[in-house]
């Protein structure tokens, strides 16, 4: 795998985005964290919006969290919560990308920079 993408972006699929849907096909193997699977699936309104959201998953291969992952984002959580507002998916999607040493593509990047630095990246 070599980059993660945020939740952000995934919306931005299933909203069918021309932007994120040109900007895709230039990129090689993306996958996405597991949080970001429980994001989108939790967020979901309907059988048939859960069907659509899980297809458009399932494109994509799942980085699982580890413990030290936990333990990571435990850390940055207590470090950053109130200075920058960071929440705990964040932190835990954060994570991942940071023990992978990958790019995190997000429209996040405020909250995502504090933690990550330079491998959180705007996509389009």
């Amino acid at each position: 795998m070599d980059a993660l993408l945020d939740t952000t972006v995934i919306v931005h699929l299933l909203r069918r985005k021309q932007g994120a849907i040109d900007w895709l096909k230039t990129e090689s193997i993306v996958g996405i964290t597991s949080i970001t699977w429980m994001e989108i699936m939790g967020g979901t309104s309907s059988k048939a919006n859960q069907a659509y959201s899980k297809e458009t998953l399932e494109k994509f291969q799942i980085a699982h969290l580890t413990t030290a992952d936990q333990e990571w984002a435990m850390q940055e959580l207590e470090k950053y919560q109130f200075s920058h507002h960071i929440g705990m998916n964040d932190c835990l999607i954060a994570s991942v990308a940071h023990r992978l040493n990958i790019t995190l593509y997000t429209h996040n990047i405020k909250d995502m920079s504090p933690m990550i630095g330079s491998l959180a990246k705007k996509p389009y």
